[in-house]
């Protein structure tokens, strides 16, 4: 059965840190593109950021500087390490697994085959 299950969420002050992680298991983790997606309540989910077979990564533009995604293919497990938090991070977020069969649009749900069910990422000023 096919599991991405999302862990670490939570509530901290503006500046402060999370590391969200991301347990996969039955599906062959090393050879997906994995990316970090969110969603603000009335908005729609974002692509936060995304890292590819080779751990090549890429960040929306409003998270670069502040958050690093990396993977540990022998655990199946995918992270996000947010630091400096705004409020405007509050979200939930979601991991997602894409084939990476070809070029992928981290930004775009649709490239994306397997979803977790989310972790709350709460920020307060």
């Amino acid at each position: 059965q096919i599991q991405l299950v999302e862990s670490g969420g939570g509530s901290v002050q503006a500046g402060g840190s999370l590391r969200l992680s991301c347990a996969t298991h039955g599906f062959p983790y090393s050879g997906y593109c994995m990316a970090w997606f969110r969603q603000a309540p009335g908005k729609e989910r974002e692509g936060v950021a995304g890292i590819d077979t080779s751990a090549t990564s890429t960040y929306v533009d409003s998270v670069k500087g502040r958050f690093t995604i990396s993977r540990d293919n022998a655990l199946g497990t995918l992270y996000l390490r947010m630091n400096s938090l705004k409020p405007e991070d509050t979200a939930t977020y979601f991991c997602a697994a894409s084939l990476c069969l070809g070029p992928i649009n981290y930004s775009d749900p649709r490239d994306f085959l397997y979803w977790g069910q989310g972790t709350q990422v709460t920020v307060s000023s």
